[in-house]
């Protein structure tokens, strides 16, 4: 999956991952149009990112005079449902899933389709709009997602009670008996972790993406895997959806390793904590803009897309979520404390061993769900 940004240098990239504070103040390339514009934009996203809402709403509307209404939600899948109910309500204009699951959003009526000559579709770095990524984004022929930000879940450590380093750290350490009682970790993402593993054992019937290709493969494999994560679930410390679940994991629950997003290592490194890619490759994630089919402000939507996409508003993005940019410039406006982060949490062949979460429809969806819940229950 990594050939979705095979024309950029994932090093130079990830090296750029984030702005610091200044960058706000510093002047974005907007339209006219843009200036001229007021009114408001009701925008569902991810909660756990406080910055969002502090610096980076305020510096888009300074910019636009367009004021963001911000729905907070800890997961996609609250996501999904509450995009349901926008079908009813019109509460909502744009949200930000990732692009693996922009197909079930389609599929579902969800979102309609952006308006590309409203946008600046050249802003974005090579393989980020075009490419394979390009042909991920859009369905029946439509662009339904630009992308905002991009990121890892990976391992976090404590480097006191569970030190390690690249080449060593692997997703089997999450299964390790001697972290019963110590492990973090989302219920569906663990499982991934456990099939990821098997098959880097040669424990497997078939390659574990092949258990995202249709339902006979997928339940083959995730029975696999559901069998063996619940005969280490003892390890469970804590099952997290969100940001501020994962930080609360580590910080008052006990946990001392565990799988989560890139922010949550970044967020708890003052706390005694390392980030590190397993040597089976770091999950990837991109997450991006998708417009509601019943969205009331359009106009607003497409400047809002549009100015995330110039460096200033990309590296605002990508530093609330302690992430990596998507458009062209942004990586000049990094801070070298977020640039030594990423240098040591992807070190040596890290970048070529990413592995990018495949495209999940809404069947995936629902059994993935299933799988997650028997094993928080088991």
């Amino acid at each position: 999956m990594n050939r979705f940004i095979k024309s950029v240098s994932r090093r130079t990239f990830l090296q750029g991952t984030a702005a610091g504070v200044g960058i706000l103040a510093a002047p974005a390339i907007i339209s006219s149009k843009a200036l001229a514009a007021s009114g408001e934009l009701n925008f569902m996203g991810w909660a756990g990112y406080p910055e969002l809402a502090a610096t980076v709403f305020p510096a888009f509307e300074k910019a636009t005079g367009i004021k963001v209404n911000f729905n907070e939600q800890p997961d996609q899948d609250a996501m999904f449902a509450q995009a349901k109910l926008s079908l009813q309500t019109g509460a909502i204009d744009v949200c930000e899933p990732t692009v693996d699951r922009i197909g079930g959003w389609a599929s579902n009526g969800l979102v309609q389709g952006w308006d590309t000559s409203k946008l600046s579709l050249d802003n974005y770095l090579p393989g980020l709009a075009d490419g394979a990524m390009g042909e991920m984004a859009t369905v029946d022929g439509k662009r339904m997602i630009v992308l905002s930000v991009w990121g890892t879940e990976a391992i976090v450590y404590s480097k006191a009670d569970a030190p390690t380093e690249y080449g060593k750290a692997s997703l089997g350490d999450l299964f390790d008996p001697k972290f019963e009682g110590k492990v973090c970790i989302r219920a569906h993402s663990g499982l991934a972790a456990m099939g990821r593993w098997l098959d880097a054992e040669g424990k497997l019937p078939k390659p574990w993406l092949d258990s995202y290709k249709d339902e006979a493969t997928m339940k083959e494999l995730w029975d696999i895997a559901l069998a063996e994560a619940v005969k280490h679930k003892a390890n469970v410390a804590q099952f997290w959806k969100g940001e501020n679940e994962a930080q609360a994991a580590y910080r008052t629950n006990g946990a001392v390793i565990g799988l989560n997003w890139d922010s949550t290592g970044y967020n708890l490194r003052a706390d005694g904590f390392g980030y590190i890619a397993p040597k089976e490759g770091a999950f990837a994630w991109n997450q991006g803009f998708a417009l509601m089919a019943n969205a009331k402000n359009v106009e607003q939507a497409h400047e809002f897309a549009k100015w995330v996409a110039t460096p200033e508003g990309s590296a605002a993005w990508a530093k609330a979520f302690s992430a990596n940019p998507v458009a062209k410039g942004a990586i000049d406006l990094a801070s070298a404390e977020v640039k030594e982060f990423y240098n040591s949490a992807l070190p040596g062949d890290a970048t070529q061993k990413l592995w990018w979460w495949p495209e999940q429809q809404a069947w995936f969806i629902k059994l993935r769900g299933e799988y997650a819940d028997k094993f928080i229950a088991a």
